[in-house]
């Protein structure tokens, strides 16, 4: 991803610093529901900025990271959108089926990934699916600051676009643009059309699943658009990142004084965890940026699909969540 490196933390329990209440809950769409979230005192919240997440307790021990939609003015209360995965490893299920009005919700405080490059070009905004949600905090956000900007919205169905009314209402109405696979032909999205050839102070962003990325970022590629000026974030792993049968290492945790074993079949996430190695993690597919970790010596196997090539080149840091050795051993701190 074209998304700086996080800071280091411990983990997911040291990180939930904040105990909202759950306000309200609406259904937005077919999968999708909309989450507010208040501070239970009525104190205006932690400032965020737009692309940031939160990294949620969705049940105990299940932490997962949802985007912030609402406006980052907004410091009364978080808005998240939730997908119910069908392949949901326990994460959006349980906010689904779980999460009732006036419950206490543990999270952290706003941390951004995908944040919005300063200037006055062109801005895209480019939304799959669910990947609407920080796209929709980042038209509230070029809006009020009366940048100019196109916001290009596609689903399969209209019964899945989640926040319609919403854009339709907008002050930004006007920049929308929404698309259905099922639609008409002439409301089709026509990526090589909408994105164009850049300029020098364009930028595109882009959220959604992998193979609406992929077909964006190759298109945008193949127009001639700078890599410095895609930034994109993937909603779900495209595929198994942990391959039966990999090759065991060991993992040194200089800061700690201890080492790891790292057997064929499990994680080195999964492996430090059991050692009682507390490292940060959140969407264990290599999707989010939670578990970045630094490497101070050996060659990380890198599998994630959140790294930019600088940041794998450089080899001072890996995703244990998904990501493995091409060296017998690792040195990390953490």
């Amino acid at each position: 991803m074209s998304t700086p490196t996080p800071s280091l933390a411990s983990g997911p329990s040291t990180v939930l610093e904040l105990a909202l209440r759950l306000k309200s809950r609406r259904d937005e769409a077919q999968g999708i529901v909309a989450f507010e979230l208040i501070d239970p005192a009525g104190a205006a919240l932690p400032p965020f900025e737009a692309g940031s997440h939160l990294l949620v307790e969705c049940a105990p021990g299940v932490v997962r990271s949802y985007s912030l939609c609402n406006a980052p003015s907004q410091r009364s209360a978080y808005l998240i959108g939730v997908l119910r995965e069908p392949q949901s490893r326990g994460g959006s299920v349980a906010v689904h089926e779980r999460w009732q009005v006036g419950q206490t919700v543990r999270v952290s405080r706003p941390r951004n990934h995908f944040p919005l490059a300063e200037g006055d070009g062109r801005v895209l905004l480019l939304a799959g699916g669910i990947g609407i949600t920080p796209l929709l905090a980042m038209a509230e956000h070029l809006s009020a600051q009366g940048r100019p900007f196109e916001l290009h919205y596609g689903t399969r169905t209209a019964a899945h676009a989640a926040f319609v009314e919403r854009l339709r209402c907008a002050p930004f109405a006007n920049s929308v643009h929404i698309h259905h696979d099922d639609g008409p032909p002439e409301q089709a999205f026509d990526a090589a059309r909408v994105i164009g050839a850049p300029g020098a102070g364009d930028h595109l962003y882009a959220c959604g699943p992998a193979g609406y990325l992929a077909h964006v970022m190759q298109t945008a590629e193949g127009l001639g658009w700078p890599a410095a000026q895609l930034h994109q974030e993937l909603f779900q792993a495209s595929g198994e990142l942990v391959v039966a049968g990999d090759a065991p290492f060991e993992i040194v945790v200089a800061n700690r004084g201890v080492t790891v074993q790292v057997p064929a079949d499990e994680t080195a996430l999964q492996a430090l965890t059991r050692a009682g190695i507390d490292v940060m993690w959140s969407c264990e597919q290599g999707v989010c940026g939670s578990c970045v970790t630094a490497v101070l010596e050996g060659r990380p196997d890198h599998r994630d699909q959140y790294l930019t090539e600088a940041d794998r080149t450089r080899n001072d840091c890996f995703m244990p969540c998904c990501s493995r050795s091409l060296t017998p051993r690792l040195v990390i701190e953490v």
